[in-house]
């Protein structure tokens, strides 16, 4: 019963989101069915639908994951975003300085060592990028809501500058960095799954998501650290009197976040563009849109994946959304992530005033 009461409300948030994106469509003259028809069929179409929508999930389960970590200690890291950017650069930069990459590298590394090594880097720099604001909140309260977003606009602009100015190749109108070694690229599922073509990105970066799902909650349930970690998100003060470092913590914490944010740039520049990108997250907001990920899934591993898959399959169905539809354009994909969201904030209200089936308890207050 307890697992269905979890369950319950992210559903109903889900299909009143829905309900209310119907009531959106036909507003302004189209149809809801037909729409709904193009946003879900186009995302479970064989094999572009799955494969995409696949890809589209997998950097929201890290940064989903990423938030859920960080909440789970009651901290809110809004920084995913700039963490995501860091991480992938440096996945780049490794696979361009060792990569054998002409005029850029300083070695030629094989696959065997390139591809760990770059993976290690944007998970490292992620977590770096996060534990500034980890030690600012542990030392000196600073809010980590106010340095995790400061920290966006320093990172985007730093890896611009490293972009523009250091590892774009000359002449190419793009802001985007050489290509790493072909040493670093990893490979697609394509290669390994019957039907699915290798033009498809999904690549084996959704199989890391999915161990890094498992490793989270094994950390988070199955450890001391992730037991002391818990224990500060729920009651810091009791934490600190049963002899637990609340500091310690939240520094670990942020950077368990920001490594796992920071694993989105193994599937960006390993396994799709095979380069940085310069504002690869802009259109999808993957650091962003992973808070919701995290609320929608409860800050549950488990959570998570389904709640990836859900926004992942709106970003690939919007597409077709936006170009099928008479009056509907893709930013129907936004209203309604932001409509979830506002339900499933809104779960404590419902809870207080109803009490339906047994299923949702009254508040006490």
């Amino acid at each position: 019963m307890k697992l269905l009461r979890e369950l319950l409300f992210p559903l109903i948030a889900v299909l009143a989101a829905f309900l209310v994106g119907a009531i959106i469509v036909l507003l302004v003259k189209d149809d809801p069915v037909e729409t709904y028809k193009l946003l879900i069929g186009s995302a479970l179409s064989w094999p572009d639908g799955i494969g995409y929508t696949l890809f589209y999930a997998t950097p929201l389960i890290f940064t989903g994951l990423a938030v859920a970590v960080a909440f789970r200690c009651g901290l809110l890291n809004i920084g995913a975003e700039g963490q995501l950017y860091v991480a992938a650069f440096a996945a780049a930069w490794v696979g361009i300085t060792f990569g054998g990459v002409e005029g850029k590298s300083v070695a030629n590394l094989s696959a065997w060592l390139l591809v760990p090594l770059a993976c290690l880097a944007a998970i490292l720099m992620g977590a770096l990028w996060a534990a500034v604001p980890g030690v600012l909140k542990a030392k000196t309260g600073a809010h980590e809501v106010i340095n995790t977003i400061m920290m966006n606009f320093i990172a985007l602009a730093l890896v611009s500058w490293l972009t523009q100015y250091h590892y774009k190749a000359q002449g190419d109108p793009i802001l985007q960095t050489v290509q790493i070694g072909e040493a670093g690229h990893i490979a697609r599922l394509g290669r390994f799954v019957p039907g699915l073509p290798e033009r498809i990105p999904l690549n084996i970066a959704f199989l890391l998501a999915l161990v890094a799902c498992a490793l989270v909650y094994v950390f988070l349930w199955r450890t001391k650290w992730g037991y002391e970690i818990r224990a500060t998100g729920a009651n810091p003060s009791a934490a600190e009197y049963g002899g637990i470092s609340t500091a310690r913590q939240i520094v670990l914490a942020m950077a368990v976040s920001g490594g796992l944010a920071g694993m989105v740039g193994i599937n960006e520049v390993l396994g799709y563009r095979y380069r940085y990108y310069d504002s690869f997250s802009a259109g999808a907001g993957y650091g962003f849109t992973g808070i919701a990920v995290a609320l929608l899934g409860r800050n549950h591993p488990v959570g998570v994946i389904f709640a990836a898959l859900l926004f992942g399959a709106l970003i690939r169905g919007g597409l077709f959304v936006d170009i099928f539809t008479e009056h509907v354009s893709k930013d129907l994909v936004v209203v309604l992530q932001a409509l979830i969201i506002l339900f499933v904030a809104a779960e404590g209200w419902f809870r207080g005033r109803f009490n339906r089936f047994g299923l949702l308890r009254r508040s006490k207050v």
